[in-house]
């Protein structure tokens, strides 16, 4: 009966963090209809603190999140679990856990052989890479490293806040957003060692104050598209994958002109067709817009559409680019929309699904 439909797991709080009123119970996995766009209950793993971002291995059975925390197990800092999926119910199983050596874990990317976690401690400033066992367990961490500095914001902005991790299309670099210093770092990949060593470009250097939070590459491999969370504007850039570079095109507002009051961006994703880019605006509870140019790389904007709900955070597109989900965090729900493949526009499908807290959707691979 589900052989057609997709699971997805859904991330999520699980306890009051002061920004966030966590209300879920760990992570949640549903199964969805690629035909109908509908979605329903298939499982859940319970006793999963905080496992605020999820990432499905290249294998389609194993998954990793980390777990937003400041201690774990008397260390000084939060964790990673290693899941095992039942493909047949839905159902992880935890193989085991490892500290990430950074306090607020908010990120796990995989390199795109599946050999190894990466992950990025947000209040911790660093980030971190894991061996991935045959077993899909983790290993301990092989590499960690320190960000240092401060940016031109005093209440966000005082040290580094590592926000993401995430390989390039050629699997030989790792880019990691820094929202404390305006920055994407960018790492050589050593997967014989499991190593992140800086590039001979170490980084780019965004607008100051601009709080760069999550990347997405475009399908073609040539441009990077960042969100910024603190002046919710979106920057995109060129990619040069010989020598591991980001140079600058164009910097846009993911909000509509006029819009007033607190900004804070979100998640970011571009279009498996490669002709448009969306981006999550908490605060405006919207989704942002814009087409892409395939020959430039440069965006239009298109528009803007409500998530019918308050503070959305993480958002996916199906694999089949037909339908977009939103995670609204403040209000325990995730909204399916439909994409119309000649705009880009997004229309409600009116299917709304309940989930406590949820932060992070991911679709199963394979």
């Amino acid at each position: 009966m589900k052989t057609h439909k997709k699971l997805i797991f859904v991330g999520t709080y699980t306890e009051n963090l002061g920004f966030v009123d966590g209300k879920a119970k760990g992570i949640y996995t549903c199964w969805f209809d690629p035909d109908s766009g509908e979605m329903e209950n298939a499982n859940r793993i319970e006793g999963i603190e905080n496992p605020s971002y999820l990432a499905v291995h290249p294998d389609g059975k194993h998954l990793y999140a980390v777990n937003e925390l400041a201690e774990f197990r008397g260390i000084k800092g939060g964790s990673v679990s290693a899941l095992e999926i039942d493909p047949s119910t839905g159902g992880l199983k935890l193989l085991n856990q490892q500290p990430t050596y950074g306090e607020a874990p908010c990120n796990v990317k995989l390199d795109l052989t599946g050999r190894f976690a990466m992950v990025a401690n947000y209040t911790g400033g660093n980030v971190a890479i894991y061996p991935i066992q045959t077993d899909g367990s983790l290993g301990k961490a092989s590499d960690t490293v320190q960000h240092t500095g401060k940016g031109v914001d005093l209440n966000r902005q005082e040290g580094p806040h590592a926000h993401s991790i995430t390989p390039d299309p050629t699997n030989a670099f790792a880019l990691a957003c820094d929202l404390g210093l305006d920055k994407v770092f960018v790492y050589r990949l050593d997967l014989d060692k499991g190593k992140l060593i800086p590039n001979a470009v170490p980084y780019a250097t965004l607008h100051p104050g601009a709080g760069p939070r999550h990347l997405d590459f475009h399908p073609n491999g040539k441009y990077v598209y960042v969100i910024n969370e603190l002046d919710a504007t979106l920057t995109a850039f060129t990619w040069d994958a010989q020598a591991g570079v980001l140079s600058e095109l164009q910097t846009v507002s993911t909000l509509p002109v006029g819009v007033t009051g607190p900004k804070s961006c979100a998640d970011i994703h571009v279009h498996p067709s490669g002709k448009y880019l969306y981006g999550s605006n908490r605060g405006h509870d919207s989704l942002v817009i814009f087409a892409i140019n395939e020959v430039s790389g440069k965006l239009t904007y298109i528009g803007h559409e409500s998530t019918q709900g308050k503070t959305p955070r993480g958002f996916t597109i199906d694999p089949s680019g037909a339908f977009l989900l939103a995670a609204n965090q403040d209000s325990n729900s995730v909204i399916v929309f439909q994409v119309d493949p000649q705009s880009g526009k997004l229309k409600p499908t009116g299917k709304k699904f309940e989930i406590p807290t949820p932060v992070c959707l991911k679709f199963q691979v394979g």
